[in-house]
């Protein structure tokens, strides 16, 4: 077992795609700690994979500096089925913008007029 070395800071693992065992593990091999603000349950979280994490990886922390790690729900948790949806744009209210707003009819068209130089 790597034992961290004592600095004063220390930089972000990547976490994200590991598993939560493993992410703990990586954590503490680097001198910091995690929390799991979706799993209340964290600390008994095995096979469910970190799917974000903050600070990034990389970024420099102090040692003992906590790490906040979400997860993919897994399989009966949330979701919904609601899924991504296009913007709606609001229409206008019933009523008198409603009319104001409706597409005024064509006017007729002129009949089509001679000029003085097609006269014989």
């Amino acid at each position: 077992m790597r034992i961290p070395p004592k600095t004063p800071e220390v930089r972000v693992p990547r976490l994200v795609g590991l598993m939560a065992v493993d992410a703990r593990e990586a954590a503490r091999a680097r001198g910091v700690r995690l929390a799991a603000p979706d799993r209340p349950d964290f600390s008994r979280t095995v096979v469910d994979y970190v799917v974000r994490q903050y600070p990034p990886p990389g970024a420099e922390i102090p040692r003992g500096a906590v790490v906040t790690v979400w997860f993919d729900l897994g399989e009966g948790e949330g979701g919904g089925g609601s899924g991504v949806r296009e913007p709606r744009v609001p229409g206008a209210p019933h009523g008198g913008i409603r009319r104001e707003l409706t597409t005024p009819e064509p006017a007729p068209k002129a009949p089509p007029q001679m000029s003085a130089l097609s006269s014989p």
